[in-house]
């Protein structure tokens, strides 16, 4: 019986212990962000997914399809294709494709890049319900029929 009684206090006191923290919890000021109605700022050193760096005045990538990229990544997400035009003196990208759900952010293809042509973004909601919308694809086919872009 005595044990029975001393199990009983035990259990409301742990209880009256996790309601004074729960209470002292509740006249704090808020820290949680409401998400779709607010979001935080994002650190200017902030490393989103992989894109392909464009010139500002031509509105052309700047790859040149060296595929160093390519070499260095360790999860094999990026595809690049590339071929040399008369008159030009690098390569031209043609293809290049890079795979989000594969890639690990671990920035070995920015790094290895002799022409800074990839960078991280800045966008940070990525969330999607179709698996397509991982995939960054720039297809150069107006470039290589001689059209501009």
């Amino acid at each position: 019986m005595k044990k029975l009684f001393k199990e009983i206090f035990t259990g409301f006191w742990s209880l009256l212990v996790g309601m004074k923290i729960t209470l002292q919890q509740f006249f704090k000021p808020q820290v949680t962000v409401h998400y779709p109605h607010q979001s935080l700022k994002m650190a200017k050193r902030y490393r989103g997914h992989i894109v392909l760096v464009r010139d500002n005045d031509t509105g052309k990538s700047l790859c040149i399809a060296c595929k160093a990229c390519e070499k260095a990544c360790p999860s094999d997400c990026i595809i690049v294709d590339g071929v040399k035009r008369e008159g030009e003196k690098r390569k031209s990208v043609t293809e290049f494709k890079l795979d989000f759900t594969k890639c690990s952010l671990c920035a070995a293809c920015v790094e290895v890049c002799p022409v800074d042509a990839l960078d991280f973004s800045k966008e940070y909601n990525l969330a999607s319900t179709s698996k397509e919308q991982f995939y960054q694809i720039d297809l150069y086919k107006r470039v290589m029929e001689g059209q501009p872009q």
